[in-house]
């Protein structure tokens, strides 16, 4: 995922954020099993995933600090 669309995601309601959240850690299960198994054929996918998740994750939090104010 691209930073702009990172950015954009702060205009999705958190059941969105939650839903996408669950797809990236399924992915990155995936992954971790292809990894396991010599089938990854890019192992700096890994990263990149988990970049994303915590880019999301980092967005809800945000949301949830501005619902507290």
């Amino acid at each position: 995922m691209k930073a702009n669309e990172i950015r954009d995601m702060r205009d999705k309601t958190a059941p969105e954020l939650d839903d996408e959240l669950k797809a990236l850690k399924t992915e990155l299960f995936k992954l971790r099993f292809q990894h396991a198994t010599n089938q990854l054929d890019n192992p700096l996918k890994l990263r990149t995933v988990k970049r994303d998740i915590a880019r999301v994750k980092t967005i809800q939090r945000e949301i949830e600090l501005k619902g507290a104010k």
